[in-house]
């Protein structure tokens, strides 16, 4: 069996559908202005972090690739009405279990390169201090992801409406 249609033996036999990876989106685009993306690629020719790349003939970000730092040259460049006038990602960061310094490893990669400072340190007794990370602060720019040296953090699925509601009131 091919590696894209991986599939357990039991979801297989309960007959439960895989849902597709989440792909995270380049800031201001919405679930239904992706709609919009005729894939045509003149965003990622704009994006000066070479972050964006498309799937199944739609923009992504390249999480991991490199951090977004929401120049907005990509939404400049594009020619359809892709890019909101809110930018801000529809994603934030998660740490999940592979963390070193869960695993009893002394690092701070993740906090040392985040430039919004949503990830903090706790202190442990008997261990290297854990991250934190607050999904409220977190931009969802991607620059902890390079840096994690165990591929302990991804991007998951956010709300932007508390974004969008600050903006309009």
């Amino acid at each position: 069996m091919p590696a894209a249609a991986s599939i357990s033996r039991r979801q297989l036999l309960k007959g439960r559908p895989v849902p597709p990876p989440f792909a995270p989106r380049p800031p201001g685009i919405t679930d239904a202005s992706i709609d919009a993306c005729t894939g045509c690629g003149e965003c990622l020719g704009a994006c000066p972090e070479r972050i964006l790349g498309l799937d199944a003939g739609r923009v992504i970000l390249l999480a991991g690739q490199g951090e977004c730092i929401f120049c907005g040259k990509c939404a400049d460049a594009c020619p359809e009405p892709v890019f909101g006038e809110v930018r801000v990602m529809a994603h934030h960061a998660e740490i999940g279990g592979d963390c070193l310094a869960a695993l009893g490893v002394t690092c701070m990669s993740c906090r040392d390169v985040c430039p919004e400072g949503a990830i903090s340190m706790r202190p442990r007794i008997g261990g290297p201090f854990l991250p934190s990370l607050d999904a409220g602060t977190c931009s969802g720019c991607g620059a902890c992801l390079g840096a994690c040296p165990g591929a302990a953090i991804q991007l998951v699925p956010g709300a932007i409406l508390s974004a969008e509601a600050s903006d309009a009131g």
